[in-house]
């Protein structure tokens, strides 16, 4: 079955905040959770206001099919952004049941030309951003019968890539955030999960290959996106890459403990070629496994 045909992603009655959502994967997200029902609050900064708002060329658009959207215009690493998306929700919509933490900075630069402040100021985007707005709407998705969360990663977070050390690490500090928070948020069925989506948009286009951009239309990523704020969604603490139609899932994955023996090197050389290697559900569990005392392996001489 097609993933856009997926069971269970009817979002009617349900209402989401979309961050960087005036363009790109975001507006294709916010108009695919609007098409399956949902009411949307729009997120875009309005910087130049000379000219009209994305974020309300999106609304017009899901308003002219007779969906229901309200436009933001607040930078989303605001610390008061996240707050003040959430109170706009409620006093919209009357209620708030997931989040989609869209916007992010890219950035492309060595760590020897990165000042503190530079280093600082992708973070405060990629990540605060998104922590601000999960924080300030935990407490009424802990309530929701169903509340979810999307955060927007990146495979330069699991893989990192040449000139990334500030990009790569803001997106894999939100993996990190993922996993704690998926741990806190089952008892009340509040799952939360990251993506790492692969599209054409303003800040990817200029680095695909030719005849690749039109395979990755950010709306291939949407319905995704709006089974994960559905209740359908029944997964948590997961990445998942998604880009043309596809979908795949990365894993944090240990193998077996080696003997610390003699020869160091050799040991850490085997101890990166052993398998089987396994996924754990939270950091207890791999350390009970590491410590299970069952015999670790010997360095291969």
């Amino acid at each position: 079955m097609p993933i856009g045909e997926s069971a269970g992603a009817d979002l009617r009655d349900r209402v989401v905040i979309v961050t960087g959502a005036g363009k790109g994967l975001g507006r294709a997200y916010a108009l695919e959770l609007a098409r399956r029902g949902a009411a949307v609050i729009v997120n875009n900064r309005w910087v130049d206001q000379t000219q009209p708002s994305s974020a309300d060329a999106v609304v017009a658009e899901i308003r002219a099919v007779g969906g229901r959207a309200a436009s933001n215009y607040d930078a989303a690493e605001a610390p008061e952004t996240g707050a003040a998306l959430v109170a706009q929700a409620i006093a919209e919509f009357g209620r708030l049941d997931a989040v989609v933490s869209n916007a992010g900075v890219p950035e492309t630069k060595r760590l020897h030309r990165q000042t503190p402040e530079g280093f600082q100021k992708i973070f405060d985007i990629n990540f605060f951003g998104a922590f601000h707005l999960v924080q300030a709407a935990w407490p009424v998705l802990s309530e929701a019968p169903a509340g979810r969360i999307v955060l927007s990663a990146s495979s330069a977070g699991l893989h990192g890539g040449d000139g990334m050390a500030a990009y790569a690490s803001s997106k894999a500090a939100l993996i990190g955030l993922v996993r704690g928070l998926a741990v806190e948020g089952r008892p009340r069925n509040l799952l939360i999960n990251a993506i790492a989506p692969y599209a054409v948009t303003a800040m990817t286009e200029a680095h695909l290959a030719p005849g690749l951009a039109e395979r990755m239309d950010p709306a291939a990523v949407a319905p995704l996106v709006a089974w994960l704020v559905s209740e359908a969604c029944d997964v948590s603490g997961q990445t998942l890459v998604s880009g043309g139609g596809r979908v795949r899932a990365a894993f944090a994955v240990e193998g077996p403990p080696v003997t610390l023996d003699g020869d160091v090197g050799a040991a850490v050389h085997t101890a990166m070629a052993s398998e089987p290697r396994e996924t754990y559900g939270d950091a207890h569990q791999a350390f009970a496994a590491f410590m299970d005392g069952r015999p670790a392996l010997v360095a291969a001489r």
